[in-house]
């Protein structure tokens, strides 16, 4: 725990401001800090989809527990992500492409529906049948290229379907209220 903290303040000195959490009790002890005036408020803690949660009631518990925005379980269904959305204001992330480990779901062509349903969402591409990168290095920086490149065309293609989908929906501009970030 004190390596997981230590890591986090060292990066606050850097700048940086969002940090993706695998741990309950870290994320706790984070939040604490933060309400302690330890780390400026305007960090977020970006909850990992390892603490996927796959009920509402954990949905609001990992958001008592300083979660600004979590990953929920790809394959949620719109019924079960209706219930996500329903018992909190947090945004949502939701892989609509996952990775191999993480049961390699595919959905884009359902983004539309599930932005609707669960807005505000933030929509992430790993990419399918590619290898893991982490930890990456110097030796990977190709392959680690091409896999960026293939997740934004994903991502393209996502919005493509959903411009064709003729909802009314909204992208919100850069650190636009209500993502997750909290005010300065």
């Amino acid at each position: 725990m004190r390596y997981a903290v230590d890591d986090v303040m060292r990066a606050v000195e850097q700048g940086i401001r969002g940090f993706l959490v695998a741990d309950t009790g870290l994320l706790e002890l984070l939040k604490q800090m933060q309400d302690e005036g330890k780390i400026p408020p305007t960090v977020v803690w970006k909850v990992s989809v390892m603490l996927a949660p796959s009920n509402p009631l954990s949905l609001r518990q990992l958001e008592r527990l300083g979660g600004s925005t979590v990953n929920i379980p790809s394959d949620v269904t719109l019924g079960q992500l209706a219930e996500l959305r329903s018992a909190t204001s947090i945004p949502l992330d939701l892989y609509v492409e996952a990775p191999d480990a993480m049961g390699g779901v595919v959905r884009g062509q359902e983004t539309a529906d599930l932005v609707r349903v669960g807005a505000p969402m933030y929509v992430k591409f790993g990419l399918r049948n590619s290898r893991p990168l982490y930890p990456s290095g110097l030796h990977l920086v190709d392959e680690a290229q091409a896999i960026a490149r293939e997740k934004v065309h994903r991502a393209s293609v996502a919005l493509e379907w959903i411009a064709r989908s003729q909802m009314q929906l909204v992208q919100s501009a850069a650190g636009a209220a209500g993502l997750g970030i909290p005010e300065p």
